[in-house]
């Protein structure tokens, strides 16, 4: 665990910065002290990294939250489309500094202006916020603004329906106990972020399922094999 101090020293992101981020619930603190210091996890700080990978790319706060408390947040595909836009933005650079030396080679006026031109990078952020903030999902979870004490309620509460789910593994995922546990859990996630359609729960459990930080999130509090468990009951369940 590091205090705000070291987290500021390892990162560069000021001290200020840091409780303001906890202050609007993008960032808060993994535990706070009987004297009320926050102390931050390397859970903590991976968030951080995301946070400021996006504000690399001018993502505004508000959306940055929203993204990254979303359920449906996928680190993976985030992570794709940030190198995908560092890269355009890599190129503009680029670009610029070959236009910019030209000019001072040959001196006089340029008028050409192509080095200047910001669709491709721009066109290619809105079709990346578009994954995440223009479906109706995104846009009732946002209606709903969560504070950061009410986010991390949910998200325990979440995570125990799944290890409700590892309690389950010696059943079948198609028994009618396991099956109830599915719609318990379509019904938390309609009632606390958005109105989880069954083609909205059947992607949640490929996404389940799929290597990355939701499956190891899922087996460490169901234990092992629980989100392929979890994934293979909502299969069954959406296509009933």
């Amino acid at each position: 665990m590091m205090t705000v101090h070291e987290v500021s020293k390892l990162t560069g992101v000021s001290v200020r910065t840091l409780h303001y981020y906890d202050e609007i619930g993008l960032l808060p603190p993994m535990e706070l002290t009987a004297a009320g210091y926050r102390l931050y996890g390397e859970e903590d700080c991976s968030r951080l990294q995301q946070i400021m990978l996006f504000r690399e790319l001018e993502f505004p706060l508000k959306e940055i939250r929203s993204i990254l408390a979303s359920p449906a947040y996928d680190r993976e595909q985030a992570l794709r489309q940030q190198i995908e836009l560092l890269e355009l933005k890599k190129e503009r650079i680029e670009n610029l500094i070959a236009f910019a030396k030209e000019i001072r080679k040959k001196g006089g006026h340029n008028m050409d202006f192509k080095a200047f031109d910001n669709k491709k990078l721009e066109q290619y952020a809105e079709q990346a916020k578009k994954t995440w903030g223009e479906t109706e999902a995104y846009k009732e979870y946002e209606a709903k603004s969560l504070d950061s004490e009410q986010q991390k309620a949910c998200g325990a509460e979440m995570m125990e329906l799944f290890r409700e789910f590892g309690e389950m593994k010696d059943k079948d995922p198609a028994d009618g106990a396991v099956q109830a546990q599915v719609k318990k859990l379509q019904d938390y996630i309609t009632a606390h972020y958005y109105t989880c359609h069954s083609y909205i729960l059947a992607g949640l459990g490929q996404m389940y399922a799929a290597e990355g930080e939701f499956k190891d999130n899922i087996d460490a509090y169901g234990g092992a094999g629980t989100a392929d468990f979890a994934a293979e009951a909502i299969r069954i369940y959406c296509e009933n």
